[in-house]
């Protein structure tokens, strides 16, 4: 399938390339094979249009995977008086926070630990290809059943070290019911991250990741080494009132821009 979209205050790149998600490819700099799920499309950026193509899905999917119908602009006007922040605004003001699905942006980020993306998206393709199932133009993200009798044995192939046990751990808590993914939306972000932390390789940074890219509670504001950077140099006496009002989209902005050094 083939169609366009029109969109404002929008950047394809720079919201691929913030850290929320892993299975991608660039064809360009403004044109992307982009894989969620079982899902998948080549996408391409022209000014404020989108244009999809060999979209495996409907247009209605992708309008919710980048959250096209949340009024941005607004969210980033009340940044308006962090002089941070909207310098970083101003630079990737474009990105949008992403809907992925909990299941595959809770492996991908128990993967992310301690990693580099280079290495997080090797492991996640080899994740998919091993164990996931033939689709167009790729393979899709293997569900938690589709998983259920693996060992760490079985996902040596990854390559992904002790995260190995992490993600086995996951796929037995999940597929027993003792963690409900779909729980997680009807909780507030403080007990939704009690509850993920019970799964081994779920830590404060992972669980806000989690609840951040596929639950979009915009409350939640994961802090890595860059974030940490960022904290110390711009706010050591704490976060400003800015930042409070949207937590998560102010994170995104920081994040990209210390790690490229636009701040």
């Amino acid at each position: 399938m083939k169609f366009k979209l029109k969109i404002d205050n929008f950047s394809l790149k720079d919201t691929l390339l913030c850290g929320q998600c892993f299975r991608f490819n660039a064809i360009d700099s403004n044109c992307f094979f982009v894989f969620a799920g079982s899902n998948s499309s080549i996408i391409k950026q022209e000014g404020d249009i989108l244009i999809f193509e060999q979209s495996t899905c409907q247009l209605d999917f992708w309008r919710n995977y980048f959250d096209i119908d949340t009024n941005y602009t607004k969210l980033l006007d009340d940044f308006q008086g962090d002089k941070i922040l909207e310098k970083a605004r101003s630079i990737c003001g474009g990105i949008r926070i992403l809907r992925q699905d909990p299941w595959e942006t809770l492996i991908s980020f128990i993967i992310s630990a301690n990693n580099n993306i280079p290495r997080i998206q090797s492991i996640i393709n080899r994740l998919c290809s091993n164990f996931g199932r033939k689709i167009k133009n790729g393979f899709s993200f293997p569900t938690a059943q589709e998983l259920e009798f693996c060992t760490e044995d079985d996902l040596s192939i990854l390559k992904a070290g002790f995260r190995s046990r992490y993600i086995i751990d996951a796929i037995k808590k999940v597929n027993s019911r003792e963690i409900n993914l779909d729980e997680f939306y009807k909780m507030n972000t403080t007990n939704a991250k009690e509850n993920l932390m019970q799964i081994c390789g779920v830590g404060n940074k992972v669980s806000d990741c989690i609840l951040l890219f596929a639950y979009h509670k915009m409350d939640s504001f994961p802090v890595d080494v860059w974030m940490k950077k960022t904290l110390n140099e711009y706010y050591p006496n704490g976060v400003s009132k800015q930042i409070l009002t949207c937590p998560g989209l102010a994170q995104q902005l920081l994040f990209y821009s210390k790690r490229n050094k636009y701040i």
